[in-house]
């Protein structure tokens, strides 16, 4: 390898530490070969330098004449390895002291540790994949869904590079043009056709338009459909929360704005990701820090796909206030509420069932809701504390996103950096579609057609810096 970053030979556990049947441990790098020979021996006697690629080897791995545990070591030759150096794969027992152990010895004998994402860092350094396969590395290990894991096997095969490839040659051959015009600018000739170059202007910003659109389904796909739970004090929100997830995850206490910040988890619904968050306790309030709190809940719900709107169903007398003051923070076009009476096991009255009283508040609900222009999936009776209602609120989750066209057939744009560069090459081709409008002269039309490429390159890692490297793999799990 010529990258000087990558002299060294680097090993780490590529399997969750833990104690496991097996676990596997990852080498890479020009020395891989030389360094397992060293604390490995195979069965057969041969030494890995002389293993064809691909090839399995069962063997000993011994400090000394220690025997320290039988393994079975995969061999992958350069080029044809995930990082594209020479790699070894040696899985072991899974005990701690075993995996501590077999480190330790490739340690000792010259590897070093490597940090996290340096081997997919160095599968994009050797062109093994671009930049934004190599975030769809990370997107498959953490996926949860079905959705989730097919959106990231579609982008690490490079379904979305190949997008982006074909879009950025198109500009590309039209900035050459210009940019021979600019050789020849004394004859004034156009070797770009202007009407070309607007026409596809014009079916780039479509292109572009419709990827950055899809960023709002496939952030949905990849974190979840966020899901605010929204209400005054003492409601029941965090009850509801610990009561989905299963776990303590919110602190409950009937003090008013204990929940001073958003609590948010996971939870997957019949293949559906959905993202919780528990907002703090809307009321009228003086003190700052809860207000911060309040003012942060208004945030998050005007960021939620679907908003679950708690109200007290001991307190009919302030159902109108919470609906009126919620309803004023929610886009009733883009989002979709359910709104939830809880504590209904302690709404029957000596005269009443809790059924009727449920269907009076409901009528109570649905008048106000109308007046206030909110047009609610369902209204449902519910006890976070008795975890009664929860099954008609997971279906009405699930009903929410039928219409969703949650689809991982077409490419989607799941990564905020991803998106990003697609604004702002958009913005650039807008000023440049302006500049033609306005006989701009060609060595400025030039300049914002480079910014366009430059940033759709920024995405496949046709244009980086180690800093935009840093970032990316800086969040990846060591081993990968």
């Amino acid at each position: 390898m010529n990258n000087p970053l990558f002299d060294k030979t680097i090993c780490a556990p590529a399997t969750v530490q833990g104690t496991g049947a097996i676990a596997v441990i990852r080498v890479s790098g020009n020395r891989a070969f030389e360094i397992v020979d060293k604390v490995f021996v195979s069965r057969r006697g041969d030494l890995l330098t002389d293993v064809p690629g691909y090839s399995l080897r069962y063997g000993s791995i011994f400090r000394g004449k220690e025997l320290l545990d039988e393994v079975i070591v995969s061999v992958f030759k350069a080029p044809a390895s995930f990082t594209g150096e020479n790699t070894v794969e040696i899985s072991c027992h899974g005990s701690n002291y075993i995996v501590s152990e077999i480190l330790a010895l490739l340690l000792e004998n010259g590897a070093k540790m490597a940090s996290p994402g340096e081997f997919t860092q160095r599968a994009f350094i050797n062109g093994k994949m671009d930049l934004a396969q190599a975030e769809a590395v990370a997107d498959l290990i953490a996926s949860q869904t079905a959705s989730a894991h097919k959106l990231a096997i579609s982008q690490m095969k490079g379904g979305f590079s190949k997008e982006l490839a074909s879009m950025r040659e198109q500009m590309l051959h039209i900035v050459s043009l210009m940019e021979l015009e600019l050789d020849f600018s004394e004859e004034e000739v156009e070797f770009a056709d202007r009407k070309e170059l607007n026409d596809l202007l014009d079916k780039v910003l479509v292109h572009i338009g419709e990827l950055t659109s899809s960023f709002k389904l496939g952030n949905v796909i990849k974190n979840g459909v966020p899901v605010a739970i929204a209400g005054a004090t003492n409601t029941g929100k965090s009850t509801l929360l610990n009561a989905l997830l299963g776990e303590e995850k919110a602190i409950v206490s009937p003090i008013h704005g204990t929940t001073r910040d958003a609590i948010e988890d996971t939870i997957n619904i019949d293949g559906i990701l959905f993202r919780f968050i528990d907002t703090a306790g809307i009321r009228s309030t003086k003190g700052t820090i809860e207000s911060i709190g309040i003012e942060r809940s208004f945030e998050k719900i005007r960021q939620a796909s679907v908003v679950l709107m708690m109200l007290d169903g001991k307190k009919p007398d302030s159902f109108n206030t919470a609906i009126s003051t919620l309803s004023s923070k929610i886009d009733n076009k883009g989002q979709k509420v359910v709104i939830l009476i809880n504590k209904c096991d302690t709404i029957n009255g000596p005269s009443t069932t809790a059924t009727d009283t449920f269907n009076m508040y409901s009528k109570m609900v649905g008048v106000f809701s109308s007046i206030v222009g909110l047009t609610p999936l369902a209204v449902l009776n519910i006890s976070a504390k008795q975890g009664v209602g929860l099954d008609k609120l997971k279906d009405v989750l699930i009903k929410s996103q039928q219409d969703a066209n949650i689809s991982t057939d077409s490419v989607l744009v799941t990564n905020l950096r991803h998106y990003e560069a697609l604004a702002n090459a958009s913005a650039a081709l807008i000023r440049v579609r302006e500049g033609l409008c306005t006989k701009l002269p060609t060595d400025l039309l030039t300049q914002d057609l480079r910014e366009a490429l430059y940033h759709i390159g920024t995405i496949v890692g046709e244009i980086s810096t180690e800093e935009v490297l840093g970032n990316i793999f800086k969040n990846f799990c060591i081993g990968k």
